[in-house]
């Protein structure tokens, strides 16, 4: 599934941050190790489309800095990205990654399960926040899409 992958993935990017490895470990970890783990109530590893999966960690690793550069313009004036909390950095950069480089993903399904991943983080306004930011982005990166 998709939303397994994506969930996964931001855990994944989130582990790469924090401890500071290569993409290419964690997805082996991943991969090899952790695939048999609940990620969720109900929601394995096993049951996660491998091929989204990798490719997000995998893009996201490679592409982290014109990501981040796609952003912060995007965000209020008086925030940086470096002040957003660690995960909800990283969901955004997973749902920029989708939106610049996998154009066989609508952008409208995008900020709609990035929306729905922020949710199953974060009980505050950050899912607002994500929706505003990827949906700036979308209009920018994928104006066809839009009319």
């Amino acid at each position: 599934m998709r939303r397994i992958a994506r969930l996964a993935a931001a855990q994944a990017l989130y582990q790469i941050e924090v401890v500071g490895v290569g993409a290419d470990a964690v997805l082996l970890e991943f991969l090899e190790h952790r695939l048999e783990d609940e990620i969720d109530e109900g929601l394995r590893l096993a049951d996660m489309d491998r091929k989204l999966f990798s490719n997000l960690v995998q893009g996201v690793s490679a592409h982290g800095a014109g990501l981040d550069e796609m952003l912060a313009p995007l965000l209020a004036p008086d925030w940086t990205l470096e002040r957003l909390e660690l995960l909800l950095r990283v969901i955004l950069r997973a749902g920029a990654y989708e939106l610049a480089h996998r154009s066989d993903v609508p952008p409208k399904v995008a900020i709609s399960e990035y929306v729905e991943l922020a949710h199953d983080f974060f009980g505050g306004r950050e899912p607002a926040l994500v929706n505003g930011v990827l949906d700036r982005l979308a209009r920018t990166v994928r104006a066809e899409a839009f009319g």
